[in-house]
């Protein structure tokens, strides 16, 4: 798979549905405790490195990785030494 750009990226949630794109940009070592979305996630870690964890599993997402999340899906984030950039997708 090609290194999206943002214009393609959206392009890609719009058509899927998704109707908020934003950037989001994550301090080094932030820690998120657990919380919900109240929307489903599409997102693409553009730069930067975190730990998403749900339940038991926890996701190395780096830079190029992509997940999704459904919405109300309990969830703790970890955010790299270099914070991270994520481009988000939601379906509200």
């Amino acid at each position: 798979m090609s290194t999206p750009t943002f214009d393609t990226f959206c392009k890609q949630a719009l058509d899927e549905g998704f109707d908020e794109i934003i950037t989001r940009e994550w301090a080094p070592q932030l820690h998120l405790d657990t919380h919900t979305h109240p929307f489903d996630v599409s997102a693409y870690v553009a730069r930067g490195e975190y730990w998403l964890t749900t339940g038991d599993e926890v996701r190395h997402l780096k830079t190029g990785d992509n997940f999704r999340l459904a919405r109300n899906v309990p969830h703790a984030e970890l955010y790299g030494p270099e914070g991270a950039t994520v481009w988000v997708a939601r379906a509200n």
